[in-house]
């Protein structure tokens, strides 16, 4: 099991906002870049921003706490661990309501959540939906749901020279499943990748100052 998490440092993008692996800056905005990068029939989309007087550990300890999620996606009804099957990898079930908007409405993910510290102190989290088979033998499909594909997200989050800030990266590329056109599914990427504000002020909340 593996997911990629692409990084690439802003000297490499152009005055058009586009970079040498392919990514296109979409926007700059209170020091959160949001760019894109075409894979397949779909988008891959990426949030980069710096987090002040946070250390990459306190950043994952939130992102990474399914009890906390709903505070930064509200269109989540249920996120709950399957089982772990390592100390560093679990699987995990993320349900979306039939009062969620109608690019979520109905939908869930079983994914696993790979979670790795480099010699360097960078923490990755990789996370991805499972082979639609071995989903279903853990968890069979309920009638009313439509079981999406997430292809492949996760987080990088580097430490700075001040130790208790960090460069955190999000990717996400996902197939909802069901009767949704390309479009409307690259739009609900760049709808996740959105929420990363969210986060960003919990986060900032919920840190020791």
């Amino acid at each position: 099991m593996s997911a990629s998490v692409s990084v690439s440092p802003a000297s490499e993008t152009d005055k058009l906002g586009n970079r040498s692996d392919g990514w296109k800056v979409l926007t700059l905005e209170n020091g959160v870049e949001i760019s894109k990068r075409r894979s397949g029939s779909l988008h891959m989309f990426r949030s980069r921003w710096v987090l002040r007087s946070v250390s990459p550990q306190q950043f994952i300890t939130v992102a990474n706490a399914i009890d906390a999620a709903k505070q930064w996606d509200s269109e989540l009804v249920e996120g709950r661990y399957i089982k772990d099957l390592e100390d560093n990898l679990s699987i995990i079930r993320l349900r979306f309501g039939d009062n969620s908007k109608p690019l979520f409405r109905k939908r869930e993910f079983i994914v696993y959540e790979r979670r790795e510290t480099m010699e360097d102190g960078t923490l990755v989290v990789a996370v991805a939906s499972l082979p639609k088979e071995i989903a279903a033998g853990l968890l069979p499909q309920q009638n009313n749901a439509i079981r999406g594909f997430l292809l492949q997200s996760g987080w990088v989050v580097e430490k700075l020279e001040d130790i208790n800030s960090c460069i955190v990266t999000y990717v996400v590329q996902l197939d909802p499943a069901g009767w949704l056109p390309k479009w409307f599914v690259n739009r609900l990427n760049t709808k996740l990748v959105m929420i990363i504000e969210d986060l960003r002020k919990l986060v900032q909340t919920t840190a020791p100052h």
